[in-house]
């Protein structure tokens, strides 16, 4: 009797073991989940772009990438056409038009695509979105170590230092508030009849301040991300000159993206 209950201690044993086995097992890939990010991809669109139709849901796969940041930024300057944009913001207008100013462009027009706010194709050339993005990783992807965390009605964010500290490097950091989903039925214009459904719609941006190529560490109220329906936020580190937005260092996700 000794030596069966001897038994069943130790297939108990057995059991417990490989149930930690498993917890192990399960661990790795909970944490790939939160792997760094690699790539920001940001798509200008509007509700009244009929073009548009085939940019949509290329952002929507990239946002289901573990170290993608795949945001849309709804602009303003098609709604005269027929229909105006529910989600449009005039600061998104505004910052692409001053990425066509940095990069010598005269016009803005949707569907656009900026990886890494360096890298600029049509939204809805995938071929051509793949290959920049591929570009942007064999360059180094994003140097900048991000960190974005929520505590009680905080959100801290830490900035790390860059990999080679020179007297020029500089960036700005911003908290960029978004919806995670939301479903448009657009009643007329180019697209009307037609349900869309838009994903990690920037809200706003907020500055937090200036990155200077030393670790770096922002407080700021959760306040500050919950503004026009924004349920989750970015951060993004990018390289700034004389106010106009450069190449994107660092980001990091919020939750539930």
């Amino acid at each position: 009797m000794i030596h069966r209950h001897r038994a069943r201690t130790r297939s108990g044993d057995i059991r417990a073991l490989s149930a930690a086995a498993l917890l192990c097992a399960i661990a790795p890939s909970a944490q790939a989940r939160a792997e760094p990010v690699r790539a920001v991809v940001e798509l200008f669109t509007s509700q009244g772009c009929g073009a548009c139709r085939g940019a949509d849901p290329i952002i929507r796969d990239l946002a289901h990438q573990p170290g993608v940041v795949a945001l849309t930024l709804p602009v303003t300057y098609w709604d005269y056409l027929g229909w105006k944009d529910t989600l449009a913001l005039r600061p998104l207008t505004e910052r692409q038009r001053a990425y066509a100013r940095v990069h010598g462009g005269r016009q803005v027009f949707t569907p656009q695509v900026v990886v890494d706010g360096s890298g600029f194709a049509v939204g809805s050339d995938r071929v051509a979105l793949e290959r920049l993005m591929r570009e942007a990783t064999q360059r180094g992807g994003l140097p900048i170590p991000v960190r974005g965390e929520i505590l009680g009605d905080r959100i801290t964010v830490e900035v790390g230092a860059a990999p080679d500290v020179r007297a020029e490097t500089r960036g700005e950091v911003w908290l960029v508030p978004v919806l995670r989903s939301r479903a448009i039925a657009i009643q007329s214009g180019e697209n009307g009849g037609r349900t869309t459904t838009y994903v990690n719609v920037v809200r706003g941006m907020q500055r937090l301040g200036t990155w200077t190529g030393q670790p770096t560490r922002f407080d700021v109220p959760r306040t500050l991300a919950q503004i026009a329906e924004a349920d989750s936020w970015v951060i993004l580190v990018q390289g700034a000159a004389e106010g106009r937005p450069g190449r994107i260092l660092g980001a990091a996700k919020g939750p539930g993206l």
